[in-house]
Formats: structure tokens, sequence, C-alpha cells
């Protein structure tokens, strides 16, 4: 008699459990979708990649000298001028990732937090969040 009857409560809670299981599938997830209009999105890319910014200023800088260039470039041919104009841009990308590498890895290694920057949870110590 004991056995029936926890067999039954079994199948009982496993059937409560399917139809739990089953409901919540049919029903589809709220997302809290924002969209972003390009001035938010510069703005939250800048605040995450400060070097976003110089590099976005560096684009800018050198297509206008290229311009200006390229209009006083004498007898020079278009191809060469704009083969002279990749290697420089080139080497301008090359500086940027170096120069940002270098930053991190100055503010992850070498830049220790001082001691009233970090607070003590029982035994774990975590960095104030900067963000």
């Amino acid at each position: 008699m004991c056995l029936s009857h926890s067999i039954i409560n079994i199948i009982r809670k496993s059937s409560l459990i399917l139809s739990l299981a089953l409901k919540t599938m049919d029903q589809k997830p709220t997302f809290d979708y924002h969209e972003e209009s390009h001035g938010e999105r510069l703005a939250r890319k800048s605040k995450e990649s400060p070097f976003m910014i110089f590099g976005l200023a560096g684009l800018a800088s050198a297509v206008g000298y290229g311009v200006y260039s390229y209009r006083n470039r004498g007898k020079m041919s278009t191809s060469v001028y704009l083969m002279q104009f990749r290697v420089i841009s080139q080497g301008i990308a090359v500086g940027a990732i170096t120069v940002g590498m270098a930053y991190t890895l100055f503010n992850n290694y070498f830049n220790k937090p001082k001691k009233n920057d970090l607070n003590l949870t029982g035994n774990v110590i975590t960095k104030v969040n900067e963000h």
C-alpha cells in the first residue's frame, strides 16, 4: 500500500513539473531592449574605450591631411601617392594599437591600487568598480 502511494506521489510531482515546464516554454521572454541612437552609442563606446576618441580624431586629421596633400602632390602619380598614404596610415594604426596596449598594461600590472581603493569583504578583497 505504501509503495503504491509513493508511486502515485512521484507521478503527480513529475506531471506538475512537466506542466510548469511546458507553461514556461510557451511564454516568450521579455527583454528590456532600447534602440541606441548614434550619439548614445558613441558616448557609451567612448566610456568603455577612451582611446577610440583619439583614433577617430586621428582618422579625421589623416583624411584631411591626405586630401590637402593630394591636391598639392605635384607630378606624382595617383597610385604612388595612395600607396605611400596607405603605408603611413598603417603605421599610425599600429602605433595607436601599441600605445593602447601599453596604457592597458600599465594600468593592469604596474599601477597597483592603493589600500584605500580596496574593499575588504570577509576573506575576499575586491576592487572598487570605477565604471
